[in-house]
């Protein structure tokens, strides 16, 4: 009797345990591999022209003047793009704005018209793995794409020549952009903007699996961030843009908005205080997640042109 109780309690850990990997593996394909409107890229133009009415004359200007540019480069055997466009007058500043999750470079045109319109920069929009037409077979929440990011850089320096850059992210961009601002930076980079990103991947992991499905980290997340390291090889943990942001020695604006329950508000303090000096903040009163350059463009143009022109122009 006591033979058949211990197989049957071993045959339901089994069970558990596999219940378990399977929910992970799941979780992970969820996460990492979900329907991506970013490879969809009329209706992405589309949207972006319905959200920020003021992007299609200039969209058209551009392509009428043949100024809008793609780029591809192959990193590691995978295939990235980037679209570009040089300043409407010589200057050495250029921004390279980074998209977020499930996004690409043309949801990021608001940033571009921003940057190349109104404050006369070059810019370069690179799609991320698994976006618009980038290669690529997952997301890697800007952990990996850090490094794509910082060669994406030296094409922009490559194509614009000499230049002064500032590097601008939204939501798993702005992630990306801190990520990136951890790492040796060549001399032409000056100052970094992300807006609405977030503390680490595991944080924001940890964060959606509670608000969205009710579920306590343990085990499902400690699982799912092994089978990423398996799988994908880079952890939850390993992705933090607080440890990068420690090591950042240039200029910062971090931007939230108060009411951002995706990526929650309390992640933008962290940041903020995990920034060794040189850095600003901008808690956008009443701003849901991504929104703040819609919302209040204005203001929005108005920080942003304050921040870089001091560094950029120095």
């Amino acid at each position: 009797m006591k033979k058949k109780t211990l197989l049957w309690s071993l045959a339901i850990i089994a069970a558990l345990v596999v219940g378990v990997v399977v929910a992970a593996h799941f979780m992970l394909v969820y996460a990492l591999q979900p329907d991506n409107r970013g490879k969809d890229l009329q209706g992405s133009l589309e949207y972006m022209y319905e959200e920020y009415p003021y992007l299609r004359p200039w969209v058209d200007s551009l392509e009428a003047a043949g100024a809008l540019r793609d780029t591809f480069i192959v990193r590691d055997g995978t295939r990235l793009h980037a679209c570009y466009v040089a300043a409407p007058a010589e200057t050495r500043a250029t921004a390279v704005i980074v998209h977020g999750y499930t996004d690409n470079a043309i949801r990021m045109f608001m940033l571009a018209h921003l940057y190349n319109h109104e404050l006369g920069y070059n810019v370069l929009l690179p799609d991320l793995q698994y976006s618009g037409l980038s290669g690529g077979d997952s997301f890697r929440m800007g952990w990996l794409d850090r490094l794509d990011v910082l060669h994406w850089m030296d094409v922009a320096d490559s194509i614009f020549g000499g230049t002064r850059m500032v590097v601008h992210g939204i939501s798993m961009g702005a992630a990306t952009t801190m990520m990136v601002s951890g790492e040796e930076q060549r001399p032409f980079v000056r100052c970094f903007v992300e807006d609405c990103g977030y503390t680490s991947v595991w944080d924001e992991f940890e964060h959606e699996l509670r608000g969205r499905f009710g579920l306590p980290a343990f085990p499902l997340l400690y699982v799912a961030d092994w089978l990423c390291g398996v799988e994908h090889g880079w952890t939850f943990r390993e992705a933090s843009a607080v440890e990068q942001v420690r090591k950042c020695r240039l200029p910062m604006l971090f931007i939230h908005g108060d009411a951002d329950d995706f990526v929650p508000t309390w992640m933008v303090y962290e940041l903020f205080e995990a920034k060794p000096q040189l850095k600003e903040i901008w808690v956008v009163p009443g701003a849901a997640h991504a929104v703040s350059c819609r919302d209040n463009r204005d203001q929005y143009v108005w920080r942003v042109r304050r921040f870089v022109s001091r560094y950029i122009n120095e």
